[in-house]
């Protein structure tokens, strides 16, 4: 089969087309011959190093993606050949066939898409965990989301729009802005025009928001904490442009100077923490899936690129030019 390597961490260079054996599923798992894979961030930082320099190298990368399972191993009971089915697991997946654990693959039903289904699967149930586990978010809650077009970010919205929010949504571009309107995200701030922290403020009568979600980290942090009410929470779940920085715990109690208000919570959050337990997985998986088949969740596909083609992936996705999900398709 064919499958994307690399052999060092690096540019976009480091990743070479390469013809492996198809693999074959052992005890407990699967084999699921990809119809897409999708193409994350965090795909580019493990291509990179940095943070998972640790990772064993050659590499086959990717997260997650979808296609229909062609054998299953010993003690499955849960899957058969034929079986439409989206994962989340990091097992080789820049490839036209992938082994999976079954206890981490999830079905697909039969009238969602299963190109909508490797787009969405990761981000939303991470929305879902943020939004409704790691800060359950109420009627009138005020919510700042960082990078409201991306893909966890247009979702959250969705989310948190849904659940009777009032979303504050930044985004660095004109046409990021538009995006993110067509949801009906109420306050739109690009960053690099306008302080978030500012109008944040300013909207909700100088008290702040309940709630930040925040996945860019370094650039975002300071502005962010001070962007939040007594007892506001902010959320942290990724790091797009760095750590974020070592804090004093005490500022959190608003007493230090320049704290902000007190009692704040800050917390990261790992959705896979949220979905160790199959139960926990298949809870966050059928909100999403339903949602997307009612169609009161989006997610917009950016473009469809031949797995052939993984390099201009990743170069796109760096450019931060692209609005909705890259995916490679075998």
């Amino acid at each position: 089969m064919k499958a994307i390597s690399l052999s060092e961490y690096g540019s976009t260079d480091v990743l070479k087309l390469i013809e492996v054996d198809v693999p074959t599923p052992n005890r407990g798992e699967v084999l699921i011959k990809n119809t897409a894979v999708s193409v994350n961030f965090v795909d580019v930082q493990h291509r990179q190093g940095g943070f998972y320099n640790d990772l064993p190298l050659p590499l086959i990368p990717g997260i997650e993606g979808a296609g229909i399972i062609e054998a299953v191993g010993d003690d499955v009971t849960d899957f058969s050949s034929g079986d439409r089915v989206a994962y989340g697991y990091m097992g080789g997946n820049y490839a036209e066939y992938t082994v999976v654990p079954a206890e981490r693959v999830v079905n697909v039903p039969d009238h969602l898409d299963l190109e909508l289904a490797a787009a969405t699967l990761l981000q939303g149930i991470t929305a879902y965990s943020l939004t409704r586990k790691v800060y359950p978010i109420q009627t009138s809650d005020w919510v700042l989301i960082h990078a409201a077009a991306g893909g966890v970010g247009s979702l959250l919205a969705q989310y948190a729009l849904h659940l009777g929010a009032t979303v504050i949504g930044t985004v660095s571009t004109q046409a990021k802005a538009d995006f993110v309107k067509q949801f009906g995200v109420q306050h739109v701030v690009r960053y690099t025009q306008e302080d978030f922290e500012h109008v944040a403020n300013q909207l909700t009568d100088n008290q702040g928001v309940h709630v930040v979600y925040d996945a860019v980290g370094k650039n975002t942090f300071e502005q962010s904490l001070m962007s939040l009410r007594k007892m506001g929470y902010l959320v942290i779940y990724g790091q797009s442009s760095g750590a974020p920085p070592l804090f004093d715990v005490n500022r959190l109690s608003g007493i230090t100077p320049n704290s902000g208000r007190g009692s704040l919570f800050v917390t990261w959050a790992s959705s896979g923490d949220y979905t160790a337990e199959r139960a926990d997985l298949i809870e966050h998986t059928s909100d999403v899936f339903q949602k997307l088949a009612a169609g009161t969740l989006t997610h917009h596909i950016a473009d469809r690129i031949p797995l052939t083609e993984a390099v201009r992936a990743h170069k796109l996705l760096e450019s931060r030019s692209i609005i909705g999900k890259l995916l490679l398709i075998p």
